[in-house]
């Protein structure tokens, strides 16, 4: 308003000789104490139309639910067309100025007025609480829920600016649409570099870098989809990706459930959806996305085929069917099924640390079904990542409960105080550094003080 004034002060002294009668037409609850009067103050001022209709609000004389009537008194009757124009336009050029979002530079858009008496863009606001929680001009803390969402537009701010200068602001809106497409994720999925994720099993997460907050209010105004990708700790070469931060398979997450905590921090449940393998990526806003393909199981035509070829290749050098060391591949998939099965019970049996009750109200129960099965093994089974990951690339469901059965030969055979059977005697799809492996004794009680007790947590 200063810089408004200060315009109006400058134009005073060029008004001339441009005589404007005024006069106020009362709204109808002022005209019961004017005695039925409609008409209010009448004045005679100078500057065209709109300078006087400025000035005579100045003094006071003007209500602000008053109508308004002008005439010119010019005897050369001129309406001063050309001085309100030129006003008007000086008006807009500062309000325009005055408008501008202190975060972003540009025209504000959807106003927002903090406690502290500030105004920007709302999605500047919300990319703010990304990172802190205080006023970015006073530092002055700030009591706005995260993405503030629930905060009221500034009414007054947002009609002016429409009213005034609208076409700037279609401009300005325009002009945001397209960095937000351009920004977007363009169809690749957003990548959370954490841990590891498996299909039908749920992951739990609490997010506060502000980076991922981003990620997670994207996805959730969107398909409420993100990929989670394990960390590449030993720095290994992920096919054509080269070395990457992260590894190149990983699963697809759907947000289920979200608690937004005050501080901006968030704790989310998601639930699996399906595995990825990552063929390029790049940098957004500070995360990952990437494009992917979908890995998915062989037909199950082509499951049954690969157990009948396995089983006749392998039976001839097995041992007695019953015998304990029993080569993998030489038993069936609802024997491998039944062995992995068999070891739950007992360790139940044991009482487990990973098979408590607060373990299993998070994953569920032991499915029945071979095809999530080792997924659900994977999430409960307190074993290296190394290991763990083996799981996401495999296309066969038998593939990977022949790598879960051989985990638990190696678990109980290191529980009995032997040795873990060796890559010969395991024929499953590994390599013999994955077997040399130190694999933990699952009997003992392992220690998870830092998750929450309705189930594991990864944080960022």
């Amino acid at each position: 308003m200063d810089r408004i004034s200060i315009e109006i002060v400058r134009r005073r002294t060029t008004a001339g000789d441009t005589p404007t009668q005024l006069d106020e037409e009362l709204h109808w609850r002022h005209m019961i104490g004017n005695l039925g009067n409609k008409l209010g103050h009448s004045r005679v001022l100078y500057g065209g139309f709109l300078l006087s209709a400025y000035t005579m609000a100045e003094l006071g004389e003007l209500r602000y639910d008053s109508e308004l009537s002008f005439k010119s008194l010019s005897t050369s009757g001129d309406h001063f067309e050309v001085q309100d124009r030129t006003l008007l336009a000086r008006i807009k050029e500062t309000i325009q100025n005055e408008m501008e979002c202190q975060v972003c530079w540009g025209l504000m858009l959807d106003p927002l007025t903090t406690t502290c008496g500030h105004s920007f863009c709302r999605r500047c606001v919300a990319r703010l609480l990304d990172h802190a929680n205080s006023c970015p001009l006073c530092r002055k803390q700030l009591s706005i829920r995260p993405g503030a969402t629930e905060e009221p537009s500034n009414q007054r701010l947002r009609a002016l600016l429409e009213s005034l200068i609208p076409d700037a602001v279609l401009a300005r809106a325009e002009v945001v649409e397209i960095e937000e497409s351009t920004t977007s994720d363009r169809g690749r999925v957003p990548l959370f570099v954490c841990g590891l994720s498996y299909p039908e099993t749920p992951t739990f997460l609490h997010v506060f870098e502000p980076r991922y907050r981003l990620m997670i209010r994207r996805a959730m105004s969107g398909d409420r989809k993100f990929g989670m990708v394990a960390y590449n700790g030993r720095g290994e070469v992920q096919g054509d990706l080269g070395i990457t931060q992260f590894m190149q398979c990983g699963t697809l997450l759907h947000i289920e459930s979200m608690q937004l905590l005050p501080d901006g921090r968030s704790v989310i449940q998601t639930k699996g959806v399906s595995r990825f393998r990552i063929l390029d990526h790049e940098m957004l806003d500070a995360y990952y996305v990437g494009k992917t393909e979908r890995i998915d199981d062989i037909p199950i035509a082509a499951e049954e085929a690969l157990e009948a070829a396995e089983i006749s290749r392998f039976t001839t050098q097995a041992s007695d069917p019953g015998s304990p060391n029993r080569l993998l591949s030489a038993m069936s998939t609802a024997e491998l099924m039944q062995l992995c099965a068999d070891f739950i019970e007992r360790m139940k049996g044991a009482s487990a640390s990973w098979l408590a009750s607060n373990f299993l109200q998070a994953y569920g129960d032991m499915p029945n079904d071979p095809a999530v099965f080792p997924y659900w093994f994977a999430s409960v089974l307190p074993i290296s990542e190394a290991e763990k990951y083996r799981l996401l690339p495999t296309t066969s469901v038998r593939e990977r409960l022949k790598i879960t059965a051989g985990w638990v030969r190696k678990v109980q055979g290191m529980s009995l105080g032997g040795m873990a059977p060796s890559a010969n005697d395991d024929d499953s799809d590994h390599n013999e550094e994955n077997d040399s492996q130190e694999m933990p004794d699952v009997t003992e009680s392992t220690d998870r003080a830092n998750l929450p007790t309705n189930g594991p947590s990864a944080l960022t």
